[in-house]
């Protein structure tokens, strides 16, 4: 095994490394035929905003931003102000520097704290979201009730989460691999299945508006850019010759220096990870795109 923290410290000490490796696969998305995939990531974002029925002015919570690109498309779809939620260094930086350059660093702010233990008072905000981010937290319960505390009352959390659907047998052999594969690559404790995601939502306070995994409704795969049996030269990289190009060039550069050592068993572990997820999809017994929508109910009243 190799620690999570360990594969962090190789990822981030290179900055070269860091784009090869991160930028290994795409967000997972439902997908049209004839869509791009920037297409179809923009109405994943234009999906959330309307869902959680956004308005000009409102306040709204991003819960683990990244580097800010959904953050970015939403608060210009919505005309929101968006404080997006971050506990890596290195990616708020960089989210800093694109809010700049696309104009909205005076809608978008960035704050780098744990999301299990938010820096806000009670009742903050009028929105919140979390796209493919909860899914890393080790009790869900907790994460949820703390996202429920800093929303206002009556107000709606919307997420994206990983999960295991009812498909998964936790008999087969199989699976547990895939799943285990999944979870080492990602980073990610033990996935949930769907409806532990809608427990947890319960027993945190709030009340479930609406839940659908919409990989069910995708006429596009969503793993199929990362299945090495397809060749594609828009998704190069992520083929079986992009990926052994991508291989030997993380080993000739640690080899050299220019990677820090570990570079090449962080590769090894994301390509295992991208194996999991397309057998994942295949056998339906995962989900990146399970999506729900949460009220926090408004006080009651003698």
């Amino acid at each position: 095994m190799y620690p999570c923290t360990q594969l962090h410290s190789v990822i981030t000490k290179n900055t070269y490394v860091r784009k090869i490796l991160l930028n290994k696969t795409n967000v997972m998305h439902h997908r049209w035929k004839g869509e791009t995939i920037q297409h179809s990531l923009k109405r994943h974002e234009h999906f959330l905003a309307s869902q959680l029925g956004l308005k000009p002015g409102q306040k709204v919570l991003d819960i683990g931003c990244g580097i800010g690109g959904p953050l970015r498309e939403i608060s210009r779809f919505s005309y929101t102000s968006i404080t997006g939620l971050n506990n890596n260094e290195y990616q708020i930086s960089r989210a800093k520097v694109l809010n700049q350059i696309a104009g909205v660093e005076r809608t978008c702010d960035l704050v780098k704290a744990d999301f299990m233990n938010m820096p806000f008072p009670d009742n903050s905000f009028d929105a919140a979201y979390a796209i493919e981010a909860t899914c890393h937290a080790s009790d869900v319960v907790a994460c949820y009730k703390e996202i429920y505390r800093v929303l206002k009352p009556g107000q709606c959390f919307a997420a994206y989460e990983w999960c295991m659907t009812d498909a998964f047998d936790p008999n087969n052999n199989e699976h547990q691999r895939i799943k285990a594969e999944i979870e080492l690559g990602n980073g990610l404790p033990d996935i949930r299945l769907t409806k532990q995601c809608i427990e947890a939502l319960k027993k945190a306070g709030f009340e479930v508006v609406w839940e659908r995994d919409l990989a069910l409704d995708s006429p596009v795969p969503w793993y199929l850019h990362m299945d090495t049996s397809r060749f594609s030269l828009s998704n190069f990289r992520l083929t079986a010759i992009g990926r052994f190009f991508t291989r030997n060039m993380v080993t000739a550069l640690e080899k050299i220096g220019i990677a820090p050592m570990g570079s090449r068993r962080v590769h090894d572990f994301l390509e295992k990870a991208a194996e999991g997820l397309v057998a994942g999809g295949k056998k339906e017994i995962f989900t990146p795109l399970y999506f729900f929508v949460a009220w926090k109910p408004l006080p009651k009243t003698e």
